[in-house]
C-alpha cells in the first residue's frame, strides 16, 4: 500500500491535481461562506433566482472572451518553443478579447434594464449589470492571462493565482454582504472574478518565455480563422448548458415550486463544488498535455492513465459525500434544504458518468474536432431537456437528477462509439 501511495505521488497528473485540488478547495471554503449567507438571507427562493443568475453570468463571461480560453491553451502549449509562432497567437487573441469584451460589456450598460427585468425579475436591480458591464474587460483579460498560464504548463502560478484570487474574493463578497445584503450578493457575483485579474498581472510578468510584447504584434486572420473553432465549441457549451437550466430551473419555479427549484440549484451548487476540482485539473494539466501529444499509441496512452487514476479517486469521493449528504446540507445550507437529500443519488451517479465522458472529450477540444464536439453538445442537450420534462411530470423535481443521471449515461456511450478505435484497438504511429 505505501508502495502504491509513493508511486502515486510521482505521477505528474497527481502531482497537478493535488496542487489544483488546494486551490480549488480553498475557492470552495470561500462560495461556502458566501452561500451560506444567501441561504440564511433568503432561504431557497433566493438561491432558486440567483442560480438564474449566474448561468446568464456564464453565458456572458463565454461571449465576452470570445470562447477562445482553450484555444489560447493549446496554441501555447503547441507552439511554445517557436516565438514568433506564439507572438501572432497571444496578440491576435488578445485583440480578439479586447472587442468582444468591449461590445458586451457596453451592451449590458445599454440594456441593464430589461436584462434586470428578465433575469431578476425587477429592474430595479439594473445598476447591478451597469457594474458587470464596466468590469467584463478586466474578468476576459484575467482569462487571456490565466489561460497563458496554462499553456505554459505554469502549474503553481496557476495554483496562486487562484488562491490569492479565492481570497480576496472572499473578502469582497463579505464587504459587500454585510452592508448590502442581496444586494451585495448579486454585485459580489457579477464582480468577483474581475477582482483576479490584478493578482494574476502580477504573477504573470514572472513566466520565463512570455512578455507583454507578444501582445503588440498585428492581427493575424489566418490565426483568427483557427481561433473560431474554439469559439464555436465553446459558445455551443455556454449556450446550451446554462439555457437548459434556465429553461428547466424556469419551469419548476412556475409549474413545481420555487422552492423545490431552490433544493435543485443547491444539489447543482454542491455538485459543482466538488467537480470544479477535477474540471479545474483537466483544463491546467489535461488539455495542454493532450494538444501537445502525437501520435493514437501516445493519445490512447494518456487516456487509460486518466481513466486508471481519475475514476477510482471520483467514486470514492461521491460515496463518501453521498454518506454525508445531511452533513454537507445543513453546513452549505440550513435545515429548510433537507428535501435536497433525495436528490444525491441521482444527481452523484450522473457526475460519474459526466466526468467519465470528459476524459474523452478533452480529445475533441484539444485536436479541434469542431464538427463532433458541436454535434455531441447539441445532440445531449436536445435529449435532456424533453426527457427532464417528461421526468418531471412523473416524479417532480427528483425527475430532473434522474434525466440528468440518464442523460449523462448517454453522452458517455457517445464518447466510447466516437474514440471506440482509440479505446478498443492498440494503434500504432
Amino acid at each position: 500500500m505505501l508502495s502504491f501511495l509513493n508511486k502515486l505521488k510521482s505521477i505528474e497528473m497527481i502531482k497537478v491535481f493535488s496542487l489544483t485540488a488546494i486551490s480549488t478547495i480553498i475557492k470552495m471554503i470561500t462560495n461556502l461562506v458566501s452561500m451560506k449567507f444567501v441561504a440564511v438571507l433568503v432561504g431557497p427562493i433566493g438561491v432558486a433566482l440567483l442560480g438564474q443568475l449566474n448561468n446568464f453570468v456564464t453565458i456572458v463571461l463565454n461571449f465576452a472572451t470570445g470562447g477562445i480560453n482553450n484555444g489560447v491553451t493549446k496554441y501555447v502549449a503547441e507552439y511554445k518553443e517557436d516565438k514568433g509562432k506564439t507572438k501572432l497567437y497571444l496578440s491576435t487573441a488578445f485583440k480578439i478579447m479586447l472587442v468582444t469584451s468591449v461590445v458586451i460589456g457596453l451592451l449590458l450598460i445599454f440594456l441593464s434594464s430589461p436584462i434586470s427585468s428578465i433575469i431578476l425579475k425587477d429592474n430595479q436591480y439594473f445598476y447591478v449589470f451597469v457594474i458587470f458591464g464596466f468590469t467584463l474587460i478586466f474578468y476576459s483579460l484575467n482569462m487571456l492571462m490565466i489561460s497563458i498560464l496554462n499553456g505554459f504548463k505554469e502549474f503553481k502560478k496557476y495554483v496562486k493565482v487562484n488562491i490569492i484570487g479565492s481570497l480576496i474574493g472572499l473578502f469582497f463578497s463579505l464587504l459587500l454582504v454585510f452592508n448590502y445584503g442581496l444586494e451585495g450578493v448579486l454585485i459580489a457575483t457579477m464582480t468577483s472574478q474581475s477582482l483576479m485579474f490584478f493578482v494574476t498581472l502580477i504573477i504573470i510578468k514572472k513566466v520565463e518565455g512570455f512578455s507583454f510584447s507578444y501582445l503588440k504584434e498585428k492581427f493575424n486572420y489566418s490565426i483568427a480563422k483557427d481561433y473560431s473553432k474554439y469559439t464555436i465549441m465553446t459558445l455551443t457549451t455556454a449556450l446550451t448548458i446554462p439555457l437548459s437550466q434556465l429553461i428547466l430551473r424556469g419551469y419548476i419555479i412556475s409549474d413545481i415550486s420555487i422552492q423545490d427549484a431552490g433544493y435543485w440549484e443547491g444539489m447543482n451548487k454542491i455538485s459543482n463544488m466538488y467537480l470544479s476540482i477535477l474540471t479545474t485539473s483537466f483544463s491546467v494539466y489535461y488539455l495542454p498535455k493532450l494538444s501537445e501529444t502525437i501520435g493514437n499509441s501516445l493519445l490512447r496512452k494518456e487516456v487509460f492513465k486518466s481513466f486508471k487514476i481519475i475514476l477510482p479517486i471520483l467514486f470514492l469521493g461521491l460515496v463518501i459525500i453521498y454518506f454525508s449528504r445531511f452533513l454537507l446540507i445543513n453546513l452549505i445550507f440550513t435545515n429548510t434544504f433537507t428535501p435536497m437529500s433525495e436528490l444525491f443519488l441521482w444527481q452523484l451517479i450522473g457526475d460519474f458518468f459526466k466526468i467519465s465522458s470528459w476524459i474523452l472529450a478533452f480529445i475533441m477540444v484539444a485536436k479541434s474536432m469542431t464538427k463532433k464536439y458541436i454535434i455531441t453538445e447539441i445532440l445531449a442537450v436536445v435529449f435532456y431537456i424533453p426527457l427532464a420534462f417528461y421526468m418531471m411530470k412523473i416524479n417532480g423535481v427528483l425527475g430532473v437528477t434522474q434525466s440528468y443521471m440518464i442523460n449523462s449515461f448517454i453522452y458517455f456511450m457517445m464518447m466510447i462509439f466516437i474514440f471506440r478505435k482509440l479505446i478498443f484497438k492498440q494503434l500504432n504511429n
